[in-house]
């Protein structure tokens, strides 16, 4: 069997903890401490988070997508082969380095859907945009951390609590879906997101594309017009 290569390594702004990027072959991996955070072959629940979304905004004109969380970029290039040519995309990203990784090392897994003209990446805690932008999105689709349990900064939990999950709503424009990618159910979560307003749908998906490996789960909450 091919030896993981360690590519590189990068402090979480605000956290202090490390990520790490290796390599066997062609399959990368991106590890905090021993947790696999993502992995190049499962992107079956990363890219479920895109087409989910698209379907709640599909009858919106020239919808505007947030995506807190470039990853490896599933979500990314699932979102952009449904949205229409009009659509715009924006990507926070808070740290530099996985930017760096995906125009890098990893270029060959984003295929280029960072040069899509629909897209613009920002070096930024979504956190931040969501509370700066009021009626700014059609979706917000977050992919932050490990889901509502935050593994990697305390203040990703602030994206997760009534007060983030007010100001998501206060972001989006009627209509529009906050969708939120986990790791595991979370049954308070789902509570959290009701008691804030949403019309709330569960979604569990399979961590593969192939319909195997670990059961993730999606929140889809829509903002009611009016």
């Amino acid at each position: 069997m091919i030896p993981w290569t360690l590519i590189d390594t990068a402090t979480v702004p605000g956290g202090g903890d490390e990520l790490r990027l290796k390599q066997r072959g062609s399959e990368f991996s991106i590890m905090l401490g021993t947790n696999e955070l993502m992995n190049s072959r499962l992107s079956g629940s990363e890219e479920a988070l895109a087409h989910l979304s698209c379907e709640k905004i599909r009858q919106q004109p020239r919808p505007t997508m947030l995506i807190g969380g470039l990853g490896m970029g599933f979500t990314l290039r699932a979102a952009l082969a449904e949205l229409p040519q009009d659509a715009k995309v924006v990507v926070a990203e808070l740290v530099p380095a996985v930017i760096r990784w995906a125009k890098g090392p990893m270029a060959e897994v984003f295929k280029g859907c960072l040069d899509d003209p629909r897209v613009t990446v920002r070096e930024a805690d979504v956190g931040l945009l969501i509370r700066s932008e009021p009626a700014a999105y059609d979706a917000i689709l977050l992919d932050v951390d490990n889901g509502p349990e935050a593994l990697t900064r305390e203040e990703n939990d602030r994206i997760y609590d009534l007060r983030g999950l007010a100001a998501a709503k206060a972001a989006l424009r009627p209509g529009g879906v906050l969708s939120v990618w986990s790791s595991a159910p979370d049954s308070q979560f789902t509570r959290r997101l009701q008691s804030a307003g949403f019309a709330v749908d569960e979604v569990p998906t399979r961590a593969s594309t192939k319909g195997r490996g670990a059961k993730h789960m999606i929140w889809l909450g829509v903002k009611k017009a009016g």
